[in-house]
């Protein structure tokens, strides 16, 4: 017997246990069927829910147990990324606390300073790793993710780790790794490189500060410029003029001392300089600017590096300002411009600063030797796979941003001067000459060869790019460089599921990487995975990103706390709209909590009327008209889900089940079966019964991808209680389901009931009131289907009867239905002039509403300062106005005639 009322916290972690320890998560390579495979994007070891994790796991557990029920051959493989820098920081502020610091031999430890080496500190995040790590995969169960946690890797276990040798050693063999001098992220404070996705863009109240470059041989003659960053231009080579500007074509070729450093540098002609912005001239340090290295490699420019790790001024400035913080330099300088009358004017400026999103300090660019991937060449096949359809972006639109990315490739910065992570299988020998091998003793080796003599050698210290060991993911998870049965059934992957910022970091570097390294039979690239489904970012209820200091973030864990697993996942789907950014409101999910309690009251209601299907039940030999309607209706809801689900548009699948399930089946049929289930003949009961509960278990079948664990308590009590819903069969819904003559009538009766109702409602009629309906010029199929479901009718739509006219009375409200004319006499129910006098007066009230929406929405000055979310608010609130302005007028427009 169902309990009076669902509570997800007892039902979750039973459900889950059973599912567990049934095995149904595993998958089995050996299996014949058709594989379907998900390669889970790797959380972060540091890493705990947040919102973007639940819609993102959602959407792939929708995805696997709908394959799973349909008979597939699924692989969720799920696993941790070793996230370097994170866990590092997070382990180093622990030891830190313990007073212990690293030994990095940089002068930092003091007498009372506990210091620690690096093997003894990789053993220290180990033991973190197995204490504390980790915590996301447990959360990510309550969220009912149906993962083959049997198969769980980390990026830095046995078997990845010699993927990554693997790959490592082959691309450097190929010439595709090389270590060079580029310009990297630098971040100070850690001493490392960092990636595009590790820079946090700050906003700041800044400064631009303009300087006079004189001319050089011609006195009193000056180029201005104008910099954020003052200290850089200690390190600048040349200035930058457009070549069609014509205030500087005299002096392109020409030189100018620069001030405080005496250095001649020269005037180069370059299409990076805007003449519309400043003077047009532009200060070149290639060594400290992105765009300015890029200059300085079209002119041939010097490269100077002007700091040192903890960038400070290093030996390659004058003395006078080696060895100040970069902030003090920027004092010092624009103070030694001004008292050299050099300093035209400051600005106020407001900009934008990257700093470095664990450490909090502002980058810079920086001149580094680190170990680089020749990501141009490793692109090319890439491109041509999603401009073949190898791979397919969904929503579409993002594949532009994948070719502009992918077009414009840079060398990939790899090496990370950090501790924990995959260190580089490269050794130095004496004279600087690299040896890469897979292990010390073939690197050895290789080097003995080559001096002919033993050689001692030194290991690169750095790591790689935790991004690397992830771009390995779809093919190492499952066995490679071994030759596996996971291999040859899951590679290439099904679908990845995740977010447009990391289409550039991840998607791209798994298609190179897979590419590169996964072949067909016949020896052709395989792609990674043949989908890529690009999910929104989830906001607050007003449109705004989620973050800690605005207070607005959205916990998850505390929501499944409150409203239950299957409100957050139902709530994510109903609102996963491609390309639709999702606004997430506690009472959208606690409607959907309403709707798993409108299911298990309407589960309930069928148990205590003993609804049952026995054995050898067909729909299809239904008698009853309203049993074969309901019978059609779910095969349509069936084949919409499952259409939804194939094209990723998860949004309409839950709308498709939410309106059967509250709707047709709850309001509708529930309501039109009591009258059988009371007083019909025993063979009608008997069939209402089964259909009753046949429906039921349908519809539990449709909608467990979206609501796992209401479904499965729900099969457990009330289907069969022997197997999993889980794994059973996905339901086909065949064309011998429908009936069309059916439907058609079904159709009629609640499009009928429901007219009666809309105008009752805009009409302010007592719901306690019956009132009459008459009705006019209706056709012999008509007049059947009203006498067929007259009962019905009546009951729900509260009328004390319902006879054919020839005219329509005075004082009488007119709908349309079909070719009939419903009339409702309401002259003696409603008061027809205080009703128009109401309607118009509420009609003024909402146009009043939307000319203030329409004026603030005009309003260039509104437009501009406001933010984003705060404009599309108005503009929503603006439609759910004109919305009501026309229902309001329809109801008044109704009122005409009478």
């Amino acid at each position: 017997m169902l309990d009076k009322t669902f509570d997800p916290h007892a039902v979750e972690a039973r459900q889950y246990e059973r599912w567990e320890a049934s095995g149904g998560f595993a998958a089995d390579p050996q299996n014949a069927a058709e594989p379907y495979a998900i390669m889970i994007p790797p959380p972060n070891v540091t890493g705990s829910l947040h919102m973007g994790h639940a819609l993102n796991n959602t959407i792939q557990d929708i995805l696997i147990r709908y394959h799973r029920m349909a008979g597939r051959n699924v692989l969720w493989q799920p696993g941790m990324d070793h996230a370097g820098i994170a866990t590092q920081m997070v382990v180093e502020r622990q030891l830190g606390e313990q007073g212990v610091h690293l030994d990095r031999g940089t002068g930092r430890q003091g007498e009372n300073s506990n210091l620690i080496g690096r093997e003894a500190f990789v053993e220290k995040v180990w033991e973190w790793k197995e204490h504390s790590g980790g915590v996301i995969l447990e959360q990510l169960r309550r969220l009912g993710a149906s993962c083959d946690w049997e198969r769980e890797r980390f990026t830095m276990d046995e078997g990845l780790s010699r993927a990554v040798l693997e790959v490592f050693v082959a691309l450097y063999k190929e010439d595709l790794i090389y270590r060079g001098n580029r310009l990297v992220n630098w971040d100070p404070k850690f001493h490392t490189a960092i990636s595009d996705l590790e820079v946090e863009q700050r906003e700041v109240q800044g400064h631009l500060w303009h300087f006079k470059y004189p001319i050089e041989g011609e006195d009193g003659r000056f180029i201005t410029v104008a910099t954020t960053r003052p200290e850089t231009m200690l390190g600048d080579t040349g200035v930058a003029v457009h070549p069609e500007d014509d205030r500087y074509k005299d002096l392109v070729g020409k030189h100018v001392i620069l001030p405080l450093v005496g250095r001649r540098i020269p005037i180069v002609a370059d299409e990076y300089a805007d003449p519309e912005a400043g003077s047009g001239a532009v200060k070149i340090t290639p060594a400290h600017d992105f765009n300015d290295f890029e200059v300085g490699e079209r002119c041939s420019l010097e490269k100077i590096n002007i700091f040192t790790v903890d960038a400070a001024i290093n030996e390659n400035a004058p003395e006078k300002y080696q060895g100040l913080d970069r902030f003090e330099a920027r004092n010092q300088v624009v103070a030694d411009l001004e008292a050299e009358g050099l300093l035209e004017k400051i600005d106020d400026h407001p900009h934008t600063v990257p700093h470095g999103d664990r450490s909090g300090v502002p980058i810079e660019p920086y001149m580094t030797d680190q170990w680089f991937v020749d990501a141009e060449t490793m692109a090319k096949p890439c491109i041509e796979a999603v401009e073949k359809g190898d791979t397919v972006f969904v929503p579409k639109q993002w594949e532009k941003t994948y070719f502009e990315w992918m077009r414009n490739i840079q060398p990939w910065c790899i090496s990370r001067q950090l501790w924990w992570g995959h260190q580089i299988p490269a050794w130095y020998g004496p004279d600087g000459e690299i040896f890469v091998e897979k292990s010390e003793a073939e690197a050895q080796a290789a080097a003995d060869l080559h001096y002919g003599k033993a050689a001692e050698l030194t290991r690169d210290p750095d790591v790689l790019d935790t991004w690397f060991s992830s771009a390995l993911w779809p093919f190492s998870t499952i066995g490679w460089p071994d030759e596996t049965p996971e291999l040859a059934a899951y590679y290439p992957g099904s679908c990845l599921v995740t977010g447009f910022d990391i289409i550039f970091f991840w998607v791209a570097r798994m298609m190179m990487m897979g590419m590169h390294f996964m072949k067909d039979d016949a020896g052709a690239p395989q792609v990674p995975f043949k989908d890529v489904y690009i999910h929104a970012l989830v906001r607050d209820e007003k449109g705004q990103k989620m973050s800690k200091s605005k207070g607005n973030v959205l916990d998850p864990l505390d929501l499944i706390d409150k409203f239950g697993a299957d409100a957050v996942r139902f709530t994510l789907a109903a609102m996963a709209a491609q390309g639709r950014d999702i606004r997430m409101a506690e009472s959208r999910i606690e409607g959907y909590r309403n709707f798993a309690t409108k299911l298990w009251n309407a589960a309930r209601y069928a148990e205590m009327n003993d609804a049952a299907v026995p054995e050898g039940f067909d729909p299809t030999a239904n008698k009853e008209t309203v049993n074969r309607w309901i019978v059609s209706e779910l095969a349509e809801v069936g084949a919409k889900v499952e259409q939804a689900i194939e094209e990723y548009r998860f949004n309409e699948g839950a709308h498709a089940l939410y309106q059967f399930i509250w709707h047709t089946y709850c309001d509708w049929y529930l309501e039109f079966t009591k009258p059988i289930l009371q007083a019909g003949s025993a063979e009608a009961q008997a069939e209402t019964r089964a259909t009753t509960m046949w429906v039921l278990h349908r519809m539990l079948h449709y909608l467990h991808p979206m609501m796992p664990f209401l479904t499965e308590e729900l099969w457990q009590q009330l289907g069969d209680g022997n197997s999993l819903l889980m794994t059973n069969s996905w339901p086909a819904a065949g064309a011998d389901h429908v009936d069309a003559d059916a439907v058609a009538e079904m159709d009629w009766v609640v499009r009928l009931i429901t007219q009666v109702r809309a105008v009752r409602a805009e009409l302010n009629v007592s719901p306690g009131d019956k009132i009459p309906l008459q009705i006019k010029d209706a056709g012999a199929a008509t007049q059947s289907r009203l006498d067929t479901n007259r009962e019905i009718i009546e009951r729900l739509a509260r009328l004390t009867g319902i006879e054919p006219v020839e005219a329509v009375p005075d004082g009488a409200i007119q709908e349309v239905l079909d070719e009939a004319t419903l009339i409702l006499p309401l002259a003696g129910v409603v008061d027809i002039d205080q009703e128009r006098a109401r309607l118009q007066k509420e009609l003024d009230k909402i146009a009043g509403e939307i000319n203030k929406f329409e004026k603030k929405l005009s309003n260039e000055n509104f437009l501009s300062k406001a933010p984003e979310a705060v404009v599309a608010e108005q503009r929503e609130r603006k439609a759910d106005a004109e919305a009501q302005q026309v229902k309001v007028a329809e109801a008044l427009k109704r009122l005409e005639s009478v």
